[in-house]
């Protein structure tokens, strides 16, 4: 049986990347930050005799209000984790697959290409480019065999409600009202189980470094989230919003997923739609 390390492995990603991978057979390593400060844990020394087929490297701190407030957290655990994982990947002859970020800014054309400018507008963001610099040269240099995904706005079962889907489907669900803070910047939402498949496909990828952006290829605004979420749960609850546009928003992204299709044989199968059905589906099975 295959081993593969799965860093990151309770968040939201990780758990549901793991759950896949241990329905196709493979032997699964686990690592949380629950198991060391990933920045300074020596992961050559701990598996050493182990023999590891593959490295999914998603641990990391993802909040990105919070990365205003504590950037050198963020930088620690995504460049000084991801430099020992590559050590591992270095000295053990290990493919990775590492789980990047959207870092192109405020765009300059749509749709987004992979080869689009970096513009990392927030410490999150800059802390994932300097983590796939890092990767970069080790790939060139080391020759370390590394595929970076950049997932656009993911979404999925069991989502924190920090983030914009799930806090909207607890108000279309909870509340008398529905309120938010801006309608009109559009997004490129994909669905968690897209991602997965996604992911899962990188470990037939034969080039030495890649990357990919994940997305659905279709932009959504806020306005149209609500009225999508509000029609299958089905309410029609009053919208309010307090037209407070953040600073430096990003008015609309939507990703170019091309290359994935025709390098991974990759495509997403679930429109928004189906995925909020699923989500309000499970929610309403675990109740």
């Amino acid at each position: 049986m295959k081993s593969i390390l799965v860093t990151g492995a309770n968040g939201f990603i990780g758990s549901a990347l793991i759950e896949n991978l241990e329905s196709f057979g493979f032997n699964v390593i686990k690592f949380n930050s629950s198991d060391g400060d990933i920045s300074n844990y020596i992961f050559l020394k701990e598996y050493e005799n182990t023999d590891i087929y593959h490295i999914f490297h998603l641990a990391a701190k993802t909040f990105v209000p919070d990365s205003w407030e504590n950037p050198l957290e963020f930088y620690k655990t995504s460049v000084l984790g991801t430099g020992q994982i590559l050590e591992l990947c270095r000295h053990k002859n290990i493919p990775l697959t590492f789980v990047s970020a959207y870092l192109y800014g405020l765009p300059e054309q749509l749709p987004i290409t992979e080869d689009a400018t970096i513009k990392s507008n927030n410490p999150y963001a800059h802390s994932k480019y300097l983590a796939e610099e890092l990767c970069r040269f080790y790939s060139e240099y080391y020759n370390v065999k590394v595929t970076i995904a950049r997932p656009f706005n993911i979404y999925g079962k069991n989502q924190k409600d920090m983030f914009l889907i799930p806090y909207i489907i607890k108000q279309v669900l909870n509340d008398e009202v529905i309120k938010v803070k801006d309608l009109y910047p559009k997004r490129d939402y994909i669905y968690l189980d897209d991602l997965i498949s996604g992911l899962i496909k990188t470990l037939d990828n034969e080039k030495q470094f890649s990357v990919y952006n994940f997305g659905s290829g279709e932009e959504l605004s806020v306005q149209e989230i609500i009225d999508i979420i509000q029609k299958i749960a089905p309410t029609n609850k009053e919208v309010i919003s307090e037209n407070q546009e953040r600073q430096n928003e990003i008015m609309n992204v939507v990703a170019d997923i091309k290359k994935a299709n025709y390098d991974l044989n990759w495509k997403p199968t679930f429109s928004f739609e189906d995925g909020i059905t699923e989500i309000l589906k499970d929610m309403k099975n675990a109740n």
